[in-house]
């Protein structure tokens, strides 16, 4: 089913609005102008993940280096900083196999719509 979430320009570049869609509380952010959506919990204890952070975490690299990458795809959250893949879900460099539940988002005549069945 899909939901409006309103118009595209309500959602400024490195904005997070917590939205209600249904029964649910879904994290709508725009990073660099490109739209994510989020279910405002995590997977581990329920923590309203979209109050924690949006930045990058430190990647694989060779011993003794320190590499830090995926700016602002990384959301951390609030309760015990687990975290998370913002386009895939997923949690990240084997923590668990637990992902947050994410959304496509498209753009339709200017209007923010996710995709989300059973909310």
């Amino acid at each position: 089913m899909k939901h409006v979430l309103g118009p595209a320009g309500d959602f400024p570049e490195g904005s997070c609005r917590i939205l209600r869609v249904g029964r649910r509380q879904i994290g709508v952010y725009n990073v660099e102008g490109r739209f994510y959506a989020v279910r405002n919990s995590c997977p581990h204890h329920g923590a309203p993940i979209c109050m924690g952070t949006l930045g990058g975490t430190m990647v694989p690299s060779k011993p003794g280096e320190y590499s830090y990458g995926m700016e602002n795809r990384v959301l951390r959250c609030p309760w015990h900083g687990w975290e998370f893949d913002i386009e895939t879900g997923k949690a990240l460099f084997g923590v668990d196999k637990s992902r947050v539940v994410t959304y496509p988002v498209e753009i339709e005549d200017g209007q923010l719509v996710i995709e989300a069945k059973g909310v």
